[in-house]
C-alpha cells in the first residue's frame, strides 16, 4: 500500500510557537523526548485535524488552550493552526487532487475554520471526508497517552463503534444518522404539517361555503364577457365595415360627379353652339309671313269692294239678261260674289294654312272664270250703276291671279326656308336632348348620392346607439376595435344572444357584488390548504424514502460487520494466543439491555415527546431498534479468568494491543498514531510488539510517542522533541538506516 501520509505541520499550536514540519512519510516514525517537551501535542494536532472537537480529549480545558499561551520570553499568539498532507496519486481519498491538504485554524474568540485544499469547509463535511477515507477519532487510529486499553475500557457499542470505523464502515453510520435525524426532524414536521391542516380545514370549508355562489360569477362572467364580446364585437365589425364601404363608394361617386357635371357642361356648350348655329332663312321666313299677312289684309280690301259691288247689284235689282249677250246674268254674278264672300269670310274667321288658303284662292278663282264663261253679261237695272261689272270683274280677277302667284311664290320659299330649318331643329332636338340627358344622369346621381348619405347618416347613428348600449354595460367601445367572433356562437340568433346577455345579467344582479376581503381570504386560506397538503405528501414521501435508506444502510452495515467481525476473531485470537502464550480470545455480539420506556407497565403514559421519540426509533429500527454491542470473551491458561475486569493492567493493554492489530490485520489503514501505548510493557512484550509494528509498516504508516527502546529501534525516522530557552518546543529529526 502507498505511502499516504506525508508531513504534519503545526504552527501556533499549543507549545509549537513556530511553524514545524514533521516527516511522516516513512513507514515508521517515532517521536521522543523528555517529559514536558511537547511531544504528546503532535499526536493531539494529528487529533485534532481528524475533527477531534471535545477539548477534554486534546488535554484543554477549551479550544483557547490550543493557542500558544506565551511565555516570559515570548509573547501568546492570537490564533493556531495545523495542517496534514497527503499525497493522492493512487485515488484513495474521494477527490480529484493529487495531493489533498486538510488545515485546520482557531481563533483566541473561539472560531474555528476549515480547509480542504484552501477551500473552506465545514466540520461536518471534514468528518464525512474522513469517513469514507476509513479515517476518524472514535475508532483506533489516534490511541493517546494512558489509553492503550482504550478498547478494553470501551463499552460494548463504543466497540462496535471503533471496529465500524477501523473497517470504512462509519460513513455509512453518518449516513444513517443523519437519515435518522432527518426522519426525526421530518415526523415532527409532519405532525405540525398535519396539525396545521386539520386547524385550517373546518375554516375553509366555511369560506367554500360562502364563497361558492361567488364562484359561479366568475363563470358567469366569463360567458357574459365572451357573449358581449360576440354581440357587440360582430355588430361593431358590421356597422364599421359597412360604413367603410360607403365611405368608398362616396368617394368613388365624388369622382363620377365630375364626369356627370363635366358631360352637362359639353352638352349645354354644345346646344349654344347649335342655337348660335341657327340659320339666317328664318329672318326671311319672318319675312314671308309678314307679306302673307299684307296679302291677308288685301283680300280684306278686295271682300269690301266685293261688299260695295254686292250692295249696287241688290240696288240695281235683278239683271235681266238680253240675246246674244255672251255676259252673264246679274243672278250668276251675285251668286258668284256670296259665294266668294263666303269663301273669303272663312279664311278670314279660320287660320288656315297657307296650302289652304292657296287652295281657295284658287276655288274662288276657278269661280271666276267659270261665271264669266257663261257669256251672261251684267247689266244694271238702272244707269245709276255705277261703272261696267265686267271691268271690276276683271280687275279683281286680275288682282286676284297676282294675289296667287304671289302666294305660289312665297309657299316655294317657304318650303326652301322650312327645309333648312328643319335640320336646325333637328340638331337642336338632339343637343337639348342631350343637354336634358346630362341633367337626368345628374340628378340620378344626386339622388343617389342623397340616399347614400342617408345611408352613411344612418349607420352614424346606429354606431352612436351601439356605443350608448356598450357604455350601459359598463364597457368602452374602443375594447371591441379587436374582437374576433366565437366559433361556437357563430348559429346563434342575435335574439337569441339578446335573451341570453339579459339572463346572464340578472343573474349576477341576483348574486351581488364580491366581497374581495372574504374571496382574497379564501383564496389565501386554499392556497395554505393546497401547500400543506403537498407538504404533508412531501414528508410521507420523505419518511417512506428515509425509512427504506436506514434499513439499506442497516442491512449494509450489519452483513459487512458480521463478515468482517469473523475474520477479526481469527485474528484476535492467534495475537491473544501469541501475546499470554496461549489461551483464547473472542469477539462477540451482544444485546443492549431494554431502554427505560420498554419497562414501563402497560398502559402508563409516557410524555407526548418521548412516544414521538419511540414511534420514530421504532420506524427507523424496525429490525433491531438498538445495534448490538461488543462483548469480549477470553480465556488465559493456567488463570481462571475469564472477564476483563479480572485482568491487571499489562494484561489489560496486551488485550489492547492484540485487538488492535487483529483489526489492522483485517482493514489496514492508511496510517495510525499511538501515544505511548508500549509504556506499560515489559521488555519481552515490548520486543513482540516492535516485530509487529515491523510487519504491519508494510500497510499501515505508524506515528508513534515512545521511550521503549525496542519501538525507537523499530522506527525509520525519530524526531526528538526539546524546549527552547524561551519555553517552546523544537524538532529535531534523525532517519535511521537498516544495518
Amino acid at each position: 500500500m502507498p505511502k499516504l501520509l506525508q508531513r504534519l505541520e503545526l504552527n501556533g499550536f499549543k507549545s509549537f510557537a513556530t511553524k514545524t514540519s514533521f516527516d511522516l512519510s516513512s513507514g515508521i516514525t517515532a517521536v521522543v523526548g523528555p517529559n514536558g517537551s511537547g511531544k504528546s501535542n503532535v499526536i493531539d494536532g494529528i487529533r485534532w485535524l481528524l475533527g477531534e472537537r471535545d477539548a477534554k480529549n486534546l488535554r484543554g480545558g477549551k479550544g483557547e488552550d490550543l493557542i500558544f499561551a506565551g511565555t516570559a520570553k515570548r509573547p501568546r499568539l492570537g490564533q493556531a493552526s495545523a495542517s496534514l498532507i497527503f499525497q493522492n496519486v493512487s485515488g484513495f481519498f474521494p477527490a480529484e487532487y493529487s495531493e489533498i491538504v486538510i488545515t485546520r485554524q482557531v481563533n483566541r474568540d473561539g472560531t474555528n475554520q476549515y480547509y480542504l485544499n484552501k477551500a473552506e469547509i465545514r466540520l461536518k463535511d471534514l468528518i464525512d471526508f474522513l469517513a469514507q477515507a476509513r479515517l476518524g477519532t472514535k475508532g483506533l487510529i489516534v490511541v493517546s497517552q494512558g489509553n492503550s486499553d482504550i478498547f478494553i475500557q470501551a463499552t460494548p457499542a463504543g466497540r462496535r463503534e471503533m471496529i465500524e470505523e477501523m473497517l470504512g464502515l462509519r460513513e455509512y453510520q453518518l449516513k444513517k444518522s443523519e437519515a435518522e435525524r432527518r426522519l426525526k426532524n421530518t415526523q415532527i414536521n409532519l405532525d405540525k404539517v398535519k396539525a396545521l391542516t386539520e386547524e385550517i380545514l373546518p375554516h375553509l370549508r366555511s369560506l367554500k361555503r360562502q364563497t361558492s355562489r361567488w364562484e359561479k360569477r366568475d363563470a358567469l362572467e366569463q360567458e357574459l364577457r365572451m357573449l358581449e364580446n360576440h354581440f357587440f364585437g360582430t355588430e361593431y365589425q358590421d356597422l364599421r365595415t359597412k360604413t367603410a364601404q360607403l365611405e368608398d363608394e362616396l368617394r368613388g361617386r365624388r369622382t363620377e360627379e365630375e364626369r356627370l357635371r363635366e358631360a352637362r357642361r359639353t352638352a349645354e356648350d354644345e346646344l349654344k353652339k347649335v342655337e348660335a348655329a341657327q340659320p339666317e332663312e328664318r329672318k326671311e321666313l319672318t319675312d314671308i309671313k309678314q307679306r302673307t299677312r299684307g296679302l291677308l289684309e288685301k283680300r280684306s280690301a278686295i271682300q269690301k269692294d266685293l261688299g260695295r259691288l254686292e250692295a249696287q247689284l241688290e240696288i240695281a235689282g235683278v239683271p235681266v239678261s238680253e240675246e246674244g249677250d255672251d255676259l252673264p246674268s246679274a243672278g250668276a254674278l251675285f251668286t258668284l260674289v256670296k259665294t266668294i264672300r263666303n269663301k273669303l269670310e272663312a279664311f278670314t274667321e279660320d287660320e288656315v294654312e297657307y296650302e289652304e288658303l292657296r287652295d281657295g284662292i284658287r276655288e274662288i278663282l276657278d269661280d271666276i272664270s267659270e261665271t264669266l264663261s257663261e257669256g251672261v253679261p251684267a247689266r244694271r237695272a238702272t244707269p245709276a250703276s255705277g261703272p261696267d261689272v265686267r271691268e271690276d270683274f276683271e280687275k279683281l280677277n286680275k288682282e286676284l291671279t297676282e294675289l296667287e302667284k304671289s302666294l305660289s311664290a312665297l309657299q316655294e320659299q317657304e318650303k326652301v326656308l322650312e327645309k333648312s330649318q328643319e335640320e336646325f331643329y333637328l340638331r337642336f332636338k338632339v343637343a337639348v336632348a342631350a343637354v336634358e340627358t346630362a341633367k337626368g344622369h345628374l340628378e340620378k346621381w344626386d339622388s343617389e348620392t342623397q340616399a347614400k348619405n342617408f345611408e352613411k347618416e344612418r349607420l352614424s347613428l346606429r354606431l352612436e346607439d351601439w356605443a350608448r348600449q356598450v357604455r350601459q354595460t359598463g364597457r368602452e367601445p374602443h375594447e371591441f376595435e379587436n374582437v374576433t367572433a366565437a366559433p361556437e356562437l357563430e348559429g346563434q340568433t342575435r335574439e337569441a344572444m339578446e335573451h341570453r346577455l339579459f339572463r346572464l345579467r340578472g343573474e349576477l344582479a341576483a348574486i351581488g357584488e364580491v366581497d374581495e376581503a372574504l374571496l382574497k381570504e379564501a383564496r389565501e386560506t386554499e392556497t395554505r390548504y393546497q401547500f400543506l397538503s403537498k407538504e404533508s405528501e412531501d414528508l410521507e414521501k420523505a419518511k417512506t424514502d428515509l425509512r427504506k435508506l436506514i434499513l439499506d444502510l442497516n442491512d449494509k452495515i450489519k452483513t459487512e460487520f458480521s463478515s468482517a467481525l469473523h475474520k477479526i476473531n481469527i485474528e484476535f485470537d492467534k495475537f491473544f494466543n501469541l501475546m499470554f502464550d496461549g489461551g483464547t480470545a473472542k469477539l462477540k455480539l451482544a444485546t443492549p439491555p431494554k431502554p427505560k420506556a420498554a419497562e414501563e407497565k402497560e398502559g402508563e403514559a409516557a410524555p407526548a415527546e418521548e412516544k414521538v421519540k419511540d414511534a420514530v426509533a421504532e420506524e427507523a429500527l424496525e429490525d433491531p431498534a438498538v445495534e448490538e454491542g461488543i462483548e469480549i470473551d477470553l480465556k488465559i491458561t493456567r488463570k481462571r479468568v475469564n472477564s476483563l475486569e479480572m485482568l491487571s493492567g499489562g494484561e489489560r493493554s496486551l488485550v489492547g494491543i492484540a485487538a488492535l492489530f487483529a483489526l489492522i490485520s483485517v482493514s489496514p489503514p492508511p496510517f495510525l498514531v499511538l501515544d505511548e501505548v508500549d509504556a506499560p510493557l515489559d521488555e519481552r512484550n515490548a520486543r513482540r510488539f516492535s516485530e509487529m509494528l515491523k510487519e504491519f509498516s508494510k500497510d499501515t504508516q505508524f506515528i508513534l510517542v515512545t521511550h521503549n527502546r525496542a519501538t525507537m529501534e523499530a522506527a525509520d525516522v525519530l524526531y526528538g522533541i526539546t524546549l527552547n530557552d524561551d519555553g517552546t518546543s523544537k524538532a529535531v529529526s534523525l532517519k535511521l538506516e537498516k544495518a
